[in-house]
């Protein structure tokens, strides 16, 4: 029976912050390693065994990765990074205070940019501090300057057809650290979610989720490692 377990990686500093982030790249705090050591122990204990990895290119993701596999004594797997699997693009929000952006604009128009299905926040300005122009990791890859929750899964859902899906139809135990909107794509896609009810999911950080899958990768369970 395969096994997918989605972990969105551990507290950032700037969800520490309070600090919209999406592309931009940053580091976990302090509760974050704290975060990736604790779903590594939990998986250990409870038996979970990984043959295929995959994140993102952002070190958050890469790195609560690592401290997981530390926990669980196999840093040897093999590990597929790919922006794909990057968190959505906040656009002109990147950076900025999440409170201090619905004290300016209003709470109804913040919660639009973070929680409609289709609508991206405003873009991100060319002379933005928060570009990635000249980042090493995105050469050649047409960077997104905003996306909404429906731009992300077009992205993330053709990279796991194409380089998960064949993994656990191969019967492979594959894990997945990522973030809170390339999870969610993979969420809706897997849990057949509608359009409405995705942008009100929420997936902590730090908890990994266990996906049971029969042989046609149909979902026979799904839950958080930590209830069972």
């Amino acid at each position: 029976m395969p096994t997918l377990v989605l972990l969105r990686h551990g507290q950032s500093q700037w969800n520490l912050e309070n600090r919209f982030t999406g592309w931009w790249d940053v580091d976990l705090s302090d509760q974050g390693i704290d975060e990736a050591r604790e779903a590594g122990r939990m998986l250990k204990s409870k038996g979970f065994e990984f043959d295929r990895c995959f994140t993102s290119l952002q070190t958050r993701a890469i790195r609560t990765l690592h401290l997981v596999l530390h926990e669980l004594g196999t840093l040897w797997l093999p590990v597929a990074k790919d922006w794909h699997l990057n968190e959505r693009h906040y656009g002109g929000l990147t950076g900025l205070n999440k409170q201090e952006m619905i004290d300016k604009v209003g709470a109804e128009q913040v919660l639009i940019w973070r929680r409609s299905f289709d609508i991206p926040p405003p873009p991100l300005d060319a002379d933005s501090p928060w570009q990635l122009a000249g980042d090493r990791r995105y050469v050649g890859i047409d960077v997104p300057d905003s996306e909404s929750l429906k731009d992300t899964i077009a992205r993330v859902l053709p990279y796991y057809e194409a380089e998960i899906v064949p993994a656990l139809l191969r019967g492979e135990r594959v894990i997945v650290s990522a973030h809170g909107n390339s999870l969610r794509a993979l969420e809706k896609h897997l849990s057949d979610i509608a359009d409405d009810d995705i942008v009100g999911l929420e997936i902590p950080t730090g908890q990994p989720i266990v996906y049971q899958l029969d042989d046609n990768l149909s979902v026979r369970d799904r839950y958080y490692a930590s209830e069972r």
